[in-house]
């Protein structure tokens, strides 16, 4: 059964960096498109980064230039390297994977658990 796990949050001052990764396991055929979701408190979760197959990128406005998505495929990983963080980054970060499972005809897509990033001055 696929499963993906999360780590790299944190506590962070302003102006620091986090790494999140997530690493997607379990009967793995293929996987097609990986992105970062966000949550604060009392928000609606939001799309933060997105990365297809072939590597091209998209970014929510309010963190573009600061965070940057990245994949290996070998691995079956997505990143999020995050940097300049500011009080408003702070939420539950959860990753999204497209994955089409051993078996399976079409992919279906899959949620971390989610990680908590802290910025605190």
């Amino acid at each position: 059964q696929v499963r993906l796990v999360e780590s790299g949050g944190g506590l962070v001052q302003p102006g620091g960096s986090l790494r999140l990764s997530c690493a997607a396991s379990g009967g793995i055929f293929s996987t097609n498109h990986m992105a970062w979701y966000r949550q604060a408190p009392g928000k609606q979760r939001e799309l933060v980064a997105r990365i297809t197959s072939g590597g091209s990128t998209n970014y929510a406005d309010s963190v573009k230039g600061r965070f940057t998505i990245s994949r290996d495929n070998a691995k079956n990983t997505v990143y999020l390297q995050m940097n300049s963080l500011k009080p408003e980054d702070a939420a539950v970060y959860y990753c999204l994977m497209s994955v089409q499972a051993i078996g399976q005809i079409a992919a279906n897509a899959y949620w971390g658990q989610g990680t908590q990033v802290t910025v605190f001055s």
